[in-house]
């Protein structure tokens, strides 16, 4: 080998080494082909190699057709739905047009701009707002539904009024909206309009309820129409669970007043 062989520069060697992979078919693809262009009205999109239609057009079939706004209504950004909205104090007719929102008197449009509500002391009547008509003895409410208002304490709805609630004495405002309205000191039971004291009998005690005798008997002891008799206890017998009578010591069973052993095999 002369000199000048020895002295071949770097890229003679660089090109030779490109001649063999490409006779081994060993060559890089050719990068694939762009994404189609943009129609008119689109602009690329910044990545993905896709493209979006332009305010004011939408897709269709991949063109982008140019939306028609309505009169008071405006262009949307969104590449779906109608491409429009109307403008605040309009709603949307028949997806096609946008008409003005009759507000009534005493009403005003609601944070959606396509309704209306009526202001406070007024309710809605069909397309106006109807004056509420307080009771004596009552107070607006907010929750925009009829009547519109409630009573004050001491006092019930009775139609279209407020009655005050009539409280007999040894008893007390319930703040509840069922019932008389009120209800018994402890110590006393409602009788009617009344609140009746309760006779506890001797050996017997308060029971805090709202029925019935409103007392009952100590353990050991039995009702007995108004008082508490001592449970009388027959051999081989105790008192039971709930302090106010007995039962048998097992293996015998109660027969009548008494406790008697079972046989073998009961």
């Amino acid at each position: 080998m002369d000199d000048r062989s020895r002295r071949r520069p770097r890229w003679a060697a660089l090109f030779a080494s490109l001649g063999l992979v490409a006779a081994l078919g060993l060559v890089p693809a050719a990068p694939a082909a762009a994404a189609s262009e943009a129609p008119a009205n689109a602009s690329a999109d910044d990545y993905g190699g896709g493209w979006s239609c332009d305010s004011g057009f939408r897709e269709a079939a991949g063109r982008c057709e140019a939306v028609e706004i309505p009169q008071n209504a405006f262009a949307t950004l969104r590449p779906y739905s109608r491409g429009w909205q109307c403008m605040r104090g309009f709603r949307e007719v028949d997806h096609a047009r946008c008409e003005p929102v009759a507000v009534p008197e005493n009403g005003y449009l609601d944070d959606s701009g396509e309704d209306w509500a009526c202001e406070r002391g007024y309710l809605a009547d069909g397309a106006a707002c109807v004056e509420i008509a307080v009771p004596e003895n009552g107070y607006l409410t907010d929750d925009g539904r009829a009547p519109g208002w409630a009573c004050d304490r001491g006092n019930r709805v009775r139609g279209d009024r407020c009655e005050p609630i009539v409280v007999p004495t040894n008893g007390y405002l319930s703040g509840l909206r069922s019932g008389p309205g009120w209800v018994c000191e402890r110590g006393y039971i409602a009788k009617g309009d009344a609140c009746v004291a309760v006779k506890v009998p001797e050996n017997g005690y308060f029971v805090d309820v709202g029925y019935g005798d409103a007392w009952k008997c100590l353990r050991g002891y039995r009702s007995n129409g108004h008082a508490c008799l001592k449970l009388e206890l027959p051999e081989n017998a105790h008192i039971d669970r709930s302090g106010n009578d007995w039962e048998c010591d097992p293996p015998y069973r109660r027969r009548g007043s008494g406790c008697e052993a079972t046989s073998r095999g009961q």
